[in-house]
């Protein structure tokens, strides 16, 4: 019995796609060595993350410096400033104090004597009526003159010259002090109105007031012919009283209207002052 070989002998297209397999592999080695790719570029180092917020520095801590001794320059003694004295207490009320300074609280006036109030009021009533009927440089001013008016001192004025011309009167006392009272209260409330009609600029009340201590002259002259029965003494004293009377209110009422319109203020005025002059002189 024959032996059959291992070896079987391939055909002739077997073996030239060998060795077409072969060629491929050879070329494919060539080509991958002739082409080498780059190398990866290393990745950058990582920092480290510390869990504290702050991040330690690795330099060197600086070196420590000797401490210089200075001496220290005890402080110098201040010499001490008295203080200024306290200007010492002239003896008025608290109210005149802080009116003349103009600082703090105003003073109450409900608590204090009844005495410190009427001194008050009177010396009120004497500082305006030195503004309202004497030559003072506020005249030409009503807004300085009678700034502090009141209305006490006009109707001390009302009732006597009220008084005085009833203890004139020989008969019916009691309706010559009304009609008196009556005529001088009611034309000061028209002639204040009248002002105020005619576009005055002047308060209600400060004009009341003007008007008041306007009367001071007529007063006198009511009190002075309350002793002399002569009537041409009379006629005099009403006569100058009169005029006194209106230069006083002159100023004030025409300032206080339209220059246009000052003979419309004035002519009552001086209407209603000759009416108590002409009671003055009539009463017997």
């Amino acid at each position: 019995m024959s032996h059959i070989s291992d070896t079987i002998p391939l055909q002739a297209s077997s073996q030239s796609d060998i060795d077409e397999i072969e060629n491929l592999i050879n070329s494919s080695m060539q080509s991958s060595t002739s082409a080498v790719l780059p190398a990866r570029p290393p990745s950058p180092p990582r920092i480290p993350v510390s869990p504290s917020p702050f991040i330690q520095s690795n330099l060197p801590p600086p070196p420590a410096q000797p401490r210089q001794t200075t001496l220290q320059k005890p402080p110098s003694a201040v010499p001490s400033v008295p203080l200024p004295p306290l200007p010492p207490s002239t003896g008025k009320s608290s109210g005149g104090d802080i009116a003349a300074t103009g600082f703090g609280s105003l003073p109450n006036t409900l608590t204090e004597p009844v005495w410190d109030t009427v001194k008050r009021d009177l010396s009120r009533i004497v500082s305006n009526l030195k503004l309202v009927v004497f030559p003072n440089p506020y005249r030409e001013d009503p807004g300085k003159a009678l700034r502090d008016w009141d209305l006490w001192g006009p109707f001390f004025f009302i009732v006597f010259l009220g008084l005085t011309l009833s203890w004139s009167a020989s008969v019916k006392k009691s309706e010559v002090f009304a009609v008196a009272f009556a005529l001088l209260a009611a034309g000061a409330v028209i002639l204040t109105l009248n002002v105020l009609l005619l576009g005055g600029h002047i308060i209600f009340f400060q004009s009341l007031s003007l008007l008041g201590y306007c009367l001071f002259p007529l007063d006198i002259g009511a009190l002075i012919c309350m002793f002399k029965d002569n009537v041409i003494i009379k006629l005099i004293v009403v006569f100058v009283t009169l005029a006194w009377s209106s230069w006083a209110a002159y100023p004030f009422m025409s300032s206080a209207v339209n220059p246009r319109r000052k003979a419309l203020a004035l002519y009552p005025v001086f209407l209603m002052y000759v009416s108590v002059g002409f009671l003055i002189i009539a009463i017997d």
